[in-house]
């Protein structure tokens, strides 16, 4: 009894080297290139902030040395990663030991506690950043807000 009546196993090409080499190599190309020129927020989501809306505020705009983030929920971000307000004490009193006229930027969620912005101002203030500025935006021609 015939099992393989073409025989065609036999005609086949043989199967091509393996390439297993070849997958380590991208794999590790990858890595060199996301350690050299990428940053942790290369992969990670934005940071989305609804700045308050003032009229001027563009007029009182000005240099500063520093930056924070505060979201809505409360989190303070800082070029290091997100800390807690006894953590930002002690980031705002080395920081500015470091610098010789520190300023501080402050962008804030609109919705942000005015009392957490005022502590935050004042931790600021103590620790030796002189102006502390709050981020704002111009509103856009013809809105009616910041009045």
């Amino acid at each position: 009894m015939i099992t393989r009546p073409l025989e065609l196993a036999s005609r086949l090409r043989p199967e091509p080297r393996s390439l297993d080499w070849l997958f380590f190599v991208n794999a590790g190309l990858l890595v060199l290139f996301f350690s050299l020129f990428g940053s942790r927020f290369v992969l990670a989501p934005g940071l989305s902030l609804d700045l308050p809306q003032v009229s001027g505020a563009r007029a009182g705009a000005t240099h500063t040395t520093h930056y924070l983030s505060v979201t809505r929920s409360g989190l303070i971000l800082i070029k290091a990663g997100p800390v807690s307000l006894a953590e930002l004490k002690i980031w705002l009193a080395t920081e500015a030991a470091k610098t010789r006229h520190p300023s501080l930027l402050v962008r804030a969620d609109a919705k942000v506690p005015y009392g957490d912005l005022t502590e935050i101002a004042s931790a600021a203030s103590k620790a030796g950043f002189e102006p502390v500025v709050l981020a704002a935006e111009e509103p856009a021609a013809g809105a009616g807000g910041g009045d």
